[in-house]
């Protein structure tokens, strides 16, 4: 009995450790099935031949998987690059060419996979982390490990803003990963030229704004979990539509 007890103890301990996952999984499965309904033929092909029969969708959380896994150590900081507040347009654009030295790798590592082989490993972590650069937590504060030191109640339970925004706010529509993907399409699909057009840059510069502006709502909000949602459902579905666009565009030009 002592060591039933000791082993729950545990496992509610290791829960409070864990690092919050970046859009969480059903997050990067609905990126993923977004951007594989749109891929070219041929670039289909080629990510199928690369990984495998089970394709891209499952793989699509490998890489949080296996952030404490002693063989991958140097992959952890790949998921963030997290920014100070009060930051001007030109700054932030200017991320994506000079990486800045604090804060994560997620520009720098991203690049690197993309000019390197196109093996399996490296194609796991490019559809990972293409999804991770569109989630607002995930260029958030250095000072409060983007977002994971903002306390908040989400219907009561204890949390924080990172994880509000990679999990809570997906799982409070109530949608599988496939729902989700196609209610997407059908509401932002008329939008699909305008973000293969954007450039990178833009589009940074789009969700650092959108970041400021969750941290300023966290000043004025009067703790109703459903007044949140209502507010941010809608900037946090957009951002996963343009992430799957994006990394479809990218599979495309990689497998042109």
């Amino acid at each position: 009995m002592r060591k039933t007890i000791f082993f729950i103890c545990t496992l509610v301990l290791c829960a409070y450790a864990m690092p919050a996952l970046s859009w969480g999984q059903k997050g990067h499965r609905i990126i993923a099935q977004i951007a594989y309904d749109h891929l070219s033929k041929k670039a289909k092909k080629q990510v199928d031949a690369v990984m495998g029969e089970r394709g891209m969708i499952y793989w699509a959380n490998w890489p949080d998987e296996i952030k404490s896994d002693t063989i991958y150590p140097h992959s952890y900081d790949w998921h963030f690059q997290d920014f100070d507040g009060g930051l001007s347009d030109e700054q932030i654009a200017d991320a994506l060419v000079h990486y800045p030295k604090e804060g994560g790798n997620l520009f720098r590592a991203l690049d690197s996979l993309v000019k390197a082989e196109k093996t399996e490993h490296n194609l796991r972590f490019i559809v990972h982390l293409s999804g991770d650069r569109y989630c607002p937590m995930h260029m958030a504060h250095m000072d409060d490990k983007g977002g994971n030191k903002v306390k908040m109640k989400w219907f009561r339970q204890e949390t924080n803003l990172h994880n509000v925004w990679d999990e809570k706010l997906i799982d409070s529509r109530g949608y599988s990963y496939t729902e989700y993907a196609q209610m997407l399409e059908d509401t932002y699909g008329h939008e699909r030229a305008q973000i293969e057009r954007a450039t990178d840059a833009e589009l940074l510069v789009q969700s650092y704004h959108i970041t400021e502006a969750i941290y300023a709502y966290q000043k004025t909000w009067d703790g109703n979990t459903y007044h949140y949602i209502y507010r941010w459902h809608e900037p946090m579905e957009h951002q996963l539509y343009i992430a799957g666009i994006r990394l479809a565009k990218l599979l495309n030009e990689l497998y042109r």
